[in-house]
């Protein structure tokens, strides 16, 4: 059987080969594709966390907790030392005041000053908002992690177990539009539960390795809230690039080869889906090769 890994290299070659050089909203410029799936069997515990670089999957999975719990300021992830999404507000603070600061000293004043994190350290309705607090046309607020965990519980076999963050309405207020953008859910007659994952843009060097641990860290907790095993996971995406200033780097991990892909344990059952912390989950067995690494586009 082919190494699972070889399905990203597979595609990151495929984009160094036959991908379209565009102009894009970043002004980098990128080799883009426009679709491609990864499909991956995490029922024992293996979970897709690449080797041939290394990932930082405390990180990732820290993220996946912000966004799980609602998250849309920055300080909480600096709070557990996550510096993954501070580019867009520095950028918008650094538009707004004209003051030409750097990312430690802006950092710093979001965990020094409670008010300051809350004007600047805001992204807007990004994905914690829409999963947890999608606010409808008639102002009613929807849960959608808690109506699918019901659903997951109460109706296995529907197929209508899924949540998404593109709320049209409220595109413009995001300082990014999400692009992991829908999950669906498939449970089956023995107790397994699929995940499914859109990502309509997918920044194949940086984005990718991230959103796949992530996602299949939600999906164990997920299983876990409901009785369930894990399944698969599906990966499904439309855009798929890599940065003009990444191009060197992705040749650079093809020229490596895979290494066995690690398992993912959680040390825990808490009583609810908000109640996760990185410490109740554990990777056995990682041993990637070195860190690549590339800058973000923002």
């Amino acid at each position: 059987m082919p190494h699972p890994e070889r399905q990203y290299l597979d595609l990151l070659a495929r984009v160094l080969a036959a991908g379209d050089r565009r102009l894009d909203r970043t002004g980098v410029g990128t080799l883009s594709i426009f679709g491609a799936t990864a499909r991956f069997d995490v029922s024992d515990g293996v979970v897709p966390i690449l080797t041939t670089k290394r990932v930082y999957w405390k990180t990732a999975i820290k993220e996946m907790l912000w966004f799980v719990g609602g998250g849309t300021n920055i300080r909480p992830l600096l709070e557990q030392n996550v510096h993954i999404w501070t580019d867009w507000p520095l950028a918008r603070y650094r538009r707004a005041t004209g003051e030409a600061i750097d990312q430690q000293e802006f950092e710093r004043r979001v965990l020094a000053d409670p008010d300051f994190a809350r004007t600047w350290g805001e992204l807007g309705p990004v994905y914690g908002k829409q999963w947890r607090r999608w606010r409808g046309a008639d102002g009613r607020e929807h849960d959608q992690i808690a109506t699918l965990l019901a659903t997951l519980k109460t109706d296995p076999s529907s197929r209508r177990m899924l949540f998404h963050a593109w709320n049209v309405a409220e595109l413009d207020e995001m300082a990014l539009p999400p692009c992991h953008m829908v999950y669906q859910f498939h449970c089956t007659s023995d107790g397994r539960l699929n995940c499914l994952m859109f990502q309509r843009s997918c920044d194949l060097l940086l984005g990718a390795p991230f959103n796949w641990v992530g996602t299949v860290a939600l999906q164990a907790m997920l299983a876990q809230q409901a009785g369930l095993r894990t399944g698969e996971f599906v990966w499904m995406a439309g855009d798929v690039h890599l940065y003009l200033n990444h191009l060197a780097q992705a040749r650079e991990q093809l020229s490596r080869t895979p290494r066995a892909l690690p398992r993912l344990q959680l040390l825990r059952h808490p009583a609810g889906i908000d109640e996760y912390a990185i410490d109740d989950f554990a990777v056995e067995g990682y041993d990637p090769c070195p860190p690549i690494r590339a800058d973000v586009a923002v």
